[in-house]
C-alpha cells in the first residue's frame, strides 16, 4: 500500500512540478519535504481556467511539506499538502503566436488525461491544501506597449493572500469523508469534485510599471492640465478583506475535463483611503485587465496548450458592500456600491471561445465630500418605480449549462431588474462578418446625476486619464460590434448660481436608448429608397465598413429651478427652503439615427468616412416651450457655463497620443477628407413655442406670444460630382400659426377693469390652406467647383413658395407689441430687457456672431487663406435662377376700434377679415436669373463670362383686390378662423426688369423696365364712400407713423442713428404727420370714387353734425381747471402771506383763458 501511494504522488507530483524526478521524493514516516520547487505555469493556467493571452511566467514554491494519513485510511482521508510560501507572476503577452511556438517546444509531457478515474486522480482530488503566503505580481499592457506610451502603462497589481485553506466538501459543502463525497458521482454520468477555498487577509497592492520610471527621469511628471499621471510610487489599494469560495470540477466518466465553476464570496472591500494618483493608477489597471480578458486576437493554435483545461468555465464574485474613500488636499470622492455581482462564462471547442459576461450591480451613490455642502454626484431615483424583472437578452439565455448539478444554492440574485445589468457576449478570436464579434446590452433603472463643475472636471479627468481603450486592442478592425443601452429615467440637475430668480436648470428623461449596430434597421432614414445606399439596404450582408446608430428618448423635459422666499416655513427655529421647478422645455418621442459607409468598402475606423456615405436624421413628435425674458436670460447663462466647462473638459480629457494623427489630418486637402455623400434631415411634427411675461408675482408669467408648427421637414444633402460638390437643401413646413396677447390699451375696458378673457390670445398670423401645397416649400441647389477654373460651373438654383398667409393687426398694434415685450422702451429707442439680452448674447458663446470677419486685404492673402482653410473661396454665382411665389395671401388692416369690437364680440360667425379693409392676391410671382432676354444698351456677354450674377427679374401678381370692410358667409375652419367664400377677379401685373450697364466713364448700373403688362380677367367695381375713405386714410396715416418710429427704433437698436443723422431721426418718428402726402389729386365734388387727402376730408366734414369726443371731453377738462383756479384765488385773496401764490393762481388761470380761446377756434374749424 505504501509503494502505491508513493506512485500515486509522484503520479501527481510530475503533474504539477517541472523537472520533478524520483529521487527528489522521500518518504520519511508519513511526512514528505520539498523545498524551491518550481510549478508547471501550463498545468496551473489550465487548472485556474485562465485567459490565453495571460500567461503564468513564474511559479515557485519555497517549502512543500505533504502529510499523509494513515495507510488505512487514505481512500477517506485527505492528504494534507502545506506551503509556507507560494510566488506567482502572471504577465499579459502580448505575442500570443510566438509563446505559442515557444510553449510547444519546451513544454513536458504530462500524464494524459481521459485514461480513467485511478487512484492517483481520486488521492489528488482529495488533497487539502494549506498556503501561509502566497504572493501574485500580476501585469497587464493594456495595448500601451504597442502605443509605446510609457506614460499610459498600466500599472502592476501586487496581491497577498494568508492563510488560505482549500479542502474537500460534498455537493453540500460540508467536510465529510472522501468516500462520502465521491459517493455523489456514483449514479451521475459525470464526476463531479467539490472544493472550498476560504482565506483569512488579502491585500492589494498598486505598484508602478517600470517603464513609468524611465519616463519621470525625462522629467514628464505633469501633463498640460496639471493632471499627475506619471509618477506613481506606488499605494496599497484593498487590505484586510476575507472571503471564501465554492469550486465545482465536472469530469466525464473517462477523467476527461469538462466544467469548471468558481463561486468566489467577499461580505466587505473597503478602501478608506486613496489618493488621486492612485486611482488614476487602478483606473489604468482595470483598462489594462478590461483590454487582456476580452482581447479578439488570440491565435486559435495558442489555445493547444491549454488542452487540459476545461472546455467549460464559470466565474462568478459576488461582493456584497463595496466602499472607495479618495483623499487628496483638494479633492474627495466617496463611493458605495452594494450587491456587486460579477460573472464570466467561457465555451470553447479548440477553435473559437464564446465568452459571456454579466455585472449587476443592485445600488451605487458617488458623493462629493469636498464640496460645500457635501453632495450626492450619482444615486438611485428617490421616485417608487414598479419593480421590473430582469432583462436577459436572447444571447444570455441558455448560455451555459449549469456546472454546479444543484443550481445556485450559495447566493441567489432576485428576479427583480438591480440598479444596472450588462450582458457582453464575445468570441475569440474575432469571426469575420456577417458574424459579430460581440454584442453588449447594458440595462439602467432611474438614476439621480448632479452636476457640479469642478467634480466634473476632475472625474472627466479621471476617465481620460484610466478608462482609454482603442478598437484595436478589443478586436481586429474587420469586426463589427454591436452594443444596446437603455436608462429607464435619468433625472440630471445643474446648479448655477447667478442674479436671476433661478438656481438651477433640471433635466428630465424618460425611457433613454442608444444602440450601435450595423443590423439595425432605421426606418427614419428610409435607406431602403435612398440609391447611394443600396449596401446598406434590407438583405444586403453587414461588415465593418458600415455603421449604424439611433439614440433617443420618449421624453425629455428641462425645467428652471427657483428659490420662492414667499413660502418657506420655519421649522424648528430653521428656515425650510422651498424649491420649484418651472417647466421650460418639453419634448416628446426624440430620436437621432446615423448611417455611414465607406466608399471603398474598407473598415470604418474615421468618423465621418472620407469619401463615404453619411445619413442622419433627427425626429421629434412634439416639442414644447415656455420661456419668459427671465427664463431666456438663464438659459443663455446657462449655456455660457455649458460652453466654459465643455472647453475645460476638452482640455482635461484630451487625448495626448493623438496629436501627431492630428497633426497628419491637418495636411492635404478638404474634399479628402469629408465625406463624398451626406445628409442630414430634421422633422418636427408637433412645434409650440410661447414666450411669457416676467412678473413678480408669478415666475412663469403670463403668454405674450404663442408660436404653431405643424409638420416641419428640413434636408440638407451634400454629394461629391468630380470636380464640384452640389449642396441641396430642402425646407417644408405645413401650417404655422402666431398667437399675441392684447396690449395694455385693449386690455382694459372702459371702467377700468380687466376683462374675464385677458389671457387669450389674438392670431396675427396664421395659414389657410389645403392639404394639396404646404405653407412653405423651398428647395435650393448650390454647386461649387473645386477648382477657379471651373467657376462657369457655379451655379445656384432656388424655389420657393409660401401659400395660404393671413396677416393681420398692422403696424401700430406691432408697435405696441414691441414696447409691451420690452424691445423698445419708452423713449422708442432699446428697451431694457432688449439691451440686457444683446448684453449677453455679445458676452456669450454667440459673441462670435456679433464681430464681423476680417476682409483680405491683398490676393496674396487670399491665396495663403485658401492653401490653410483647404478650400476655395469664391465669389457669387456664375448662374442663377431663383423662384419665389406667394400664393392665396390675405392683408388686414386692423385699427384699435376694429380689435376692440374684435375682443368683446368673437363669435364663431364673425369673420375678422370682414371688419377692416384687406387686400389679397392670388399669386405673386419672383423670377431671378443671369441671363438676359434682351438687355438694353448692353454689350454681348459671352457664357460663362457674366459680371453680375443676376441680370433679369420678372416680378408678377395674379388676382391682386383690396377690400373694404363688408358682410359675407363663409366657412368656420377648426382653428377658430373662417373662410371666406372666394370671389374671382382682381388685377394682374407683369414687370420685366433687366439690367443695363450704361458705357460712359463711371460705369454706372441701372435697373430698368424692360416690359409691363396690365390685365383683367374680370370687371372691376370700386365703391367707396367719403366716411370710408377718410377712415382708411387715418388708419393709413397712424399705420405710416408706428412703421417710422419702428424704423427709428430699429436703427438706433443696430446703433446706425449716427450714420443716418438726427433730421432723418425725426423725420421717421414724425413720418405720418410730416410727410404723409400719398394723394395727388383732389376729387371732384360729389364724386364717391376717388382717392382723397385727409386734410381735405377733415375740411369738407367741418360742418358735421358729431362733435369730435375728444376735443369736447378737453373742454370739459379746461371749464372744471378754471373753477378750481377760480375757488383757489377767492381762498388765497383773504391772507396776507399767500400773495406770492396768489399771483401764480392768476397766471394760471390767464392761461386757461387762452388755451380755451385756442379751443373754441379749433372746434369752429372741425
Amino acid at each position: 500500500m505504501e509503494s502505491i501511494l508513493a506512485r500515486a504522488l509522484e503520479y501527481t507530483l510530475k503533474y504539477w512540478l517541472k523537472s520533478f524526478t524520483r529521487d527528489q521524493f522521500k518518504l520519511q514516516g508519513r511526512t514528505v519535504q520539498l523545498s524551491n520547487l518550481d510549478i508547471n505555469g501550463d498545468a496551473l493556467h489550465a487548472s485556474l481556467g485562465l485567459p490565453p493571452a495571460l500567461n503564468v511566467t513564474t511559479a515557485k514554491v519555497g517549502k512543500l511539506e505533504i502529510i499523509l494519513p494513515y495507510f488505512s485510511n487514505v481512500q477517506v482521508e485527505p492528504i494534507v499538502v502545506q506551503i509556507d510560501k507560494l510566488d506567482l507572476v502572471l504577465e499579459e503577452n502580448d505575442d500570443l503566436d510566438a509563446y505559442g511556438s515557444a510553449d510547444s517546444a519546451q513544454t513536458p509531457s504530462s500524464p494524459a488525461k481521459g485514461s480513467g478515474y485511478g487512484f492517483a486522480d481520486k488521492i489528488a482530488d482529495g488533497m487539502t491544501l494549506e498556503v501561509r503566503t502566497v504572493n501574485l505580481l500580476l501585469e497587464t499592457h493594456g495595448g500601451a506597449r504597442r502605443r509605446g506610451g510609457a506614460t499610459w502603462a498600466s500599472p502592476m497589481a501586487s496581491i497577498t493572500i494568508r492563510n488560505l485553506l482549500l479542502y474537500t466538501t460534498n455537493e453540500n459543502w460540508q467536510v465529510v469523508n472522501l468516500k462520502e463525497a465521491r459517493d455523489f458521482s456514483n449514479d451521475k454520468k459525470f464526476i463531479y469534485v467539490f472544493k472550498k477555498l476560504e482565506w483569512e487577509h488579502l491585500s492589494i497592492d498598486l505598484l508602478p510599471h517600470p517603464d513609468m520610471f524611465a519616463a519621470f527621469s525625462e522629467g514628464a511628471f505633469k501633463d498640460d492640465d496639471g493632471a499627475k499621471r506619471v509618477f506613481f510610487g506606488g499605494e496599497r489599494f484593498l487590505e484586510g478583506i476575507s472571503g471564501e469560495a465554492y469550486i465545482t470540477i465536472q469530469r466525464t466518466e473517462l477523467n476527461s475535463p469538462l466544467g469548471l465553476e468558481l463561486q468566489l464570496h467577499i461580505t466587505e472591500a473597503v478602501c478608506p483611503a486613496l489618493s488621486e494618483p492612485g486611482l488614476r493608477a487602478l483606473l489604468r489597471f482595470f483598462t489594462g485587465l478590461y483590454v487582456c480578458l476580452n482581447r479578439g486576437d488570440v491565435n486559435p493554435h495558442a489555445q493547444e496548450r491549454s488542452a487540459e483545461a476545461a472546455g467549460r468555465t464559470l466565474v462568478s464574485i459576488m461582493v456584497d458592500h463595496i466602499f472607495f474613500c479618495i483623499k487628496d488636499t483638494d479633492f474627495r470622492l466617496e463611493l458605495l456600491m452594494q450587491s456587486l455581482f460579477f460573472s464570466r462564462a467561457s465555451l470553447s471547442d479548440g477553435e473559437i471561445t464564446r465568452c459571456l459576461t454579466r455585472v449587476m450591480i443592485g445600488g451605487l451613490f458617488l458623493r462629493d465630500t469636498f464640496s460645500s455642502p457635501p453632495c450626492a454626484l450619482v444615486q438611485p431615483s428617490m421616485q417608487d418605480a414598479a419593480e421590473e424583472p430582469l432583462h436577459v437578452p436572447d444571447f444570455g439565455k441558455n448560455f451555459c449549462p449549469p456546472i454546479y448539478p444543484l443550481g445556485d444554492q450559495q447566493w441567489r440574485l432576485n428576479d427583480h431588474a438591480p440598479l444596472i445589468s450588462l450582458h457582453t457576449l464575445q468570441f475569440i478570436p474575432a469571426p469575420t462578418p456577417p458574424s459579430f464579434s460581440s454584442q453588449t446590452v447594458i440595462d439602467c433603472q432611474p438614476l439621480m446625476i448632479h452636476l457640479q463643475e469642478e467634480s466634473c472636471l476632475r472625474i472627466s479627468s479621471l476617465l481620460a486619464d484610466g478608462i482609454l481603450v482603442n478598437h484595436g486592442d478589443i478586436s481586429p478592425d474587420f469586426s463589427i460590434n454591436s452594443l444596446e443601452f437603455k436608462v429607464k429615467g435619468l433625472d440630471i440637475t445643474v446648479p448655477l448660481v447667478n442674479e436671476s430668480s433661478f438656481t438651477g436648470a433640471w433635466l428630465h428623461i424618460e425611457n433613454l436608448y442608444f444602440q450601435d449596430s450595423p443590423s439595425l434597421r432605421l426606418k427614419l432614414l428610409n435607406l431602403d429608397k435612398d440609391p447611394a445606399c443600396f449596401c446598406l439596404w434590407k438583405g444586403q450582408p453587414i461588415d465593418s465598413s458600415q455603421k449604424k446608430w439611433t439614440a433617443g428618448a420618449s421624453l425629455i423635459n428641462m425645467s428652471l429651478e427657483t428659490h420662492n422666499n414667499n413660502n418657506s416655513k420655519k421649522v424648528n427655529g430653521s428656515r425650510s427652503h422651498c424649491s420649484e421647478f418651472w417647466r421650460c422645455v418639453e419634448m416628446k418621442d426624440v430620436c437621432v439615427q446615423v448611417a455611414m459607409v465607406t466608399a471603398d468598402g474598407s473598415p470604418l475606423t474615421d468618423v465621418p468616412p472620407p469619401g463615404g456615405v453619411v445619413r442622419v436624421g433627427v425626429a421629434c413628435e412634439q416639442y414644447l416651450s415656455n420661456t419668459s425674458v427671465e427664463q431666456l436670460f438663464f438659459v443663455l447663462d446657462l449655456y455660457t457655463y455649458f460652453g466654459t466647462v465643455s472647453e475645460k473638459l476638452a482640455k482635461v480629457g484630451k487625448d495626448k497620443r493623438k496629436k501627431s494623427v492630428k497633426r497628419e489630418l491637418s495636411d492635404g486637402s478638404l474634399i479628402e477628407k469629408v465625406p463624398g455623400d451626406t445628409a442630414v434631415s430634421l422633422s418636427v411634427k408637433d412645434l409650440t413655442l410661447t414666450f411669457l411675461e416676467s412678473s413678480s408675482l408669478d415666475i412663469q408669467g403670463m403668454p405674450l406670444v404663442q408660436f404653431i408648427g405643424d409638420d416641419l421637414f428640413m434636408e440638407v444633402t451634400h454629394r461629391t460630382l468630380g470636380g464640384a460638390m452640389a449642396i441641396s437643401s430642402t425646407l417644408r413646413w405645413d401650417r404655422v400659426q402666431v398667437d399675441c396677447t392684447e396690449t395694455e390699451g385693449n386690455s382694459i375696458n372702459a371702467n377700468g377693469v380687466m376683462p374675464n378673457d385677458y389671457h387669450k390670445l389674438r392670431a396675427v398670423f396664421w395659414v389657410q390652406n389645403g392639404r394639396d401645397f404646404p405653407f412653405l416649400d423651398l428647395r435650393m441647389v448650390h454647386v461649387i467647383p473645386y477648382n477657379a477654373r471651373d467657376t462657369e460651373c457655379h451655379s445656384l438654383s432656388v424655389s420657393a413658395c409660401i401659400a395660404g398667409v393671413r396677416l393681420a393687426g398692422g403696424m401700430n398694434y406691432a408697435e405696441a407689441l414691441l414696447h409691451r415685450f420690452g424691445i423698445l422702451g419708452p423713449d422708442g429707442g432699446p428697451g431694457v430687457g432688449l439691451s440686457k439680452g444683446l448684453e449677453h448674447l455679445s458676452s456669450g458663446p454667440f459673441s462670435k456672431l456679433f464681430k464681423a470677419s476680417p476682409l483680405l486685404e491683398s490676393k496674396s492673402e487670399k491665396m495663403e487663406e485658401e492653401k490653410h482653410s483647404g478650400y476655395l473661396q469664391l465669389g457669387p454665382p456664375d448662374d442663377v435662377d431663383v423662384s419665389l411665389e406667394l400664393r392665396d395671401w390675405l392683408f388686414a388692416l386692423e385699427g384699435a376700434e376694429v380689435a376692440e369690437k374684435w375682443r368683446f364680440d368673437n363669435s364663431e360667425d364673425s369673420y375678422r377679415e370682414e371688419r377692416c379693409w384687406h387686400t389679397t392676391f392670388d399669386s405673386f410671382k419672383v423670377k431671378a436669373n443671369s441671363s438676359k432676354k434682351h438687355s438694353v444698351n448692353s454689350k454681348k456677354i459671352s457664357p460663362g463670362a457674366l459680371k453680375y450674377p443676376v441680370e433679369s427679374v420678372t416680378v408678377g401678381v395674379e388676382g391682386l383686390k383690396t377690400l373694404k370692410p363688408q358682410k359675407q358667409k363663409g366657412n368656420a375652419l377648426p382653428n377658430g378662423h373662417t373662410q371666406a367664400v372666394e370671389s374671382h377677379g382682381g388685377v394682374d401685373l407683369e414687370a420685366d426688369i433687366v439690367l443695363n450697364e450704361d458705357d460712359g466713364v463711371n460705369g454706372a448700373i441701372k435697373w430698368v423696365v424692360e416690359s409691363l403688362k396690365f390685365s383683367v380677367k374680370h370687371p372691376v367695381e370700386a365703391i367707396v364712400t367719403k366716411d370710408e375713405l377718410q377712415h382708411v386714410a387715418q388708419l393709413c396715416k397712424s399705420e405710416v407713423d408706428s412703421m417710422g418710429r419702428i424704423t427709428a427704433g430699429v436703427l438706433r437698436v443696430l446703433k446706425l442713428e449716427g450714420s443716418v443723422g438726427q433730421t432723418a431721426m425725426d423725420q421717421l418718428s414724425n413720418l405720418g404727420s410730416e410727410g404723409f402726402d400719398i394723394f395727388s389729386r383732389r376729387c371732384s365734388n360729389g364724386s364717391s370714387v376717388g382717392l382723397i387727402p385727409s386734410s381735405l376730408l377733415a375740411s369738407d366734414n367741418r360742418h358735421s353734425s358729431y362733435p369730435d369726443p375728444t376735443l369736447s371731453s378737453l373742454e370739459a377738462a379746461l371749464l372744471d381747471s378754471k373753477s378750481n383756479c377760480a375757488a383757489l384765488a377767492a381762498e388765497l385773496s383773504g391772507s396776507e402771506s399767500s400773495k406770492q401764490h396768489l399771483d401764480s393762481v392768476e397766471q394760471l388761470a390767464q392761461k386757461l383763458e387762452s388755451m380755451q380761446k385756442l379751443l373754441s377756434e379749433l372746434q369752429s374749424r372741425v
